[in-house]
């Protein structure tokens, strides 16, 4: 591991307290600077608080990646793009066992405290605001202190990058870590809306959940198509590492989807059978998996694609 990553899982895995944050920002803030990036901080509605490392308007490429942490659940997120009724399916579900459980709890609660003498649209109120309580108590009251993979990897690949990248490309790359994704993609919305001219046309690549399978899916949004064949010669496949890209028939809920040239990058387990791609353990105690040979990968990636995007006429020595 590199330094950073080493201090980002000893001292800022957790990042979804304000103060928790606060603390990230700042070591982010402090080791761009010691690289020579210039970094600050872009504020938006529900608090948001992006890290914008570079110059989004001169940027040829911006990489990507949320850095708030999620809370933890008693199930996995399961994700698979490419089967999307079964990832539907299995979000439907989730919502439901988490609404029954609210439900249960809440109306407990509420339905015992009425017994206090209270009128009856009192006791209403109570079971109601009971039940609400219960529901954002299991969707967000407790932090995940295992997040490795859902977005610890994300967040080292760009510090990675950034330390990896030479002088000549950096005038030209921009890294953003956004905040609020897991509150509903907000943090990159407020991005979108702020910079929406200078990336219109700009490629924007996401890394989320790149540390936990052996199979890398490059996922293009209809305006990236032409970066492709970009894509699939920066990216490529290594020994421990293979890479897909797709365009059709696939979803990848993450923050690239605000943007015309977004491309989301994310790592999947396949099954043996019939070779189905998904990601499991995410938001849970069992994200843990963190596999240096993933990151490396998307280090190397990241160079060549910004290499291939420098203008011309720059120097070129490396």
């Amino acid at each position: 591991m590199t330094q950073t990553t080493t201090d980002i899982f000893e001292r800022f895995q957790v990042r979804k307290s304000k103060e928790q944050k606060t603390a990230f920002i700042d070591y982010v803030q402090q080791t761009a600077a010691s690289l020579g990036y210039n970094a600050t901080v872009e504020k938006g509605g529900f608090g948001v608080r992006n890290i914008v490392v570079g110059d989004i308007d001169k940027a040829k490429v911006v990489y990507t990646a949320h850095y708030d942490t999620c809370a933890r659940l008693p199930f996995p997120n399961i994700l698979t793009p490419k089967s999307i009724p079964l990832y539907l399916l299995y979000q439907l579900g989730i919502v439901l066992l988490l609404g029954i459980a609210a439900f249960g709890v809440g109306f407990s609660i509420g339905y015992a405290v009425s017994f206090l003498s209270l009128p009856s649209r009192a006791a209403r109120l109570v079971i109601t605001l009971s039940i609400l309580a219960s529901l954002c108590l299991l969707f967000d009251a407790f932090e995940n202190k295992h997040t490795a993979n859902d977005n610890t990897s994300g967040v080292t690949v760009l510090l990675d990058a950034m330390a990896a990248l030479p002088a000549e490309d950096r005038a030209h790359t921009a890294f953003v870590f956004f905040d609020l994704e897991e509150a509903g993609l907000i943090g990159s919305s407020a991005f979108k809306k702020k910079h929406k001219q200078a990336m219109k046309t700009t490629l924007l690549v996401n890394f989320d959940c790149v540390s936990d399978g052996e199979t890398m899916l490059v996922v293009l949004r209809k305006g990236a198509a032409p970066f492709r064949e970009l894509l699939e010669t920066a990216f490529q496949s290594t020994e421990a590492v293979q890479v897909e890209t797709a365009t059709k028939g696939v979803f990848y809920p993450s923050d690239q989807i605000w943007f015309p040239c977004g491309v989301g990058v994310a790592a999947f387990k396949k099954t043996k059978r019939r070779g189905i791609l998904y990601i499991d353990r995410i938001h849970t105690s069992k994200d843990t998996v963190y596999r240096e040979d993933n990151i490396a990968c998307l280090t190397e990636g990241v160079k060549r694609l910004s290499a291939a995007l420098r203008p011309e006429g720059e120097d070129t020595n490396e």
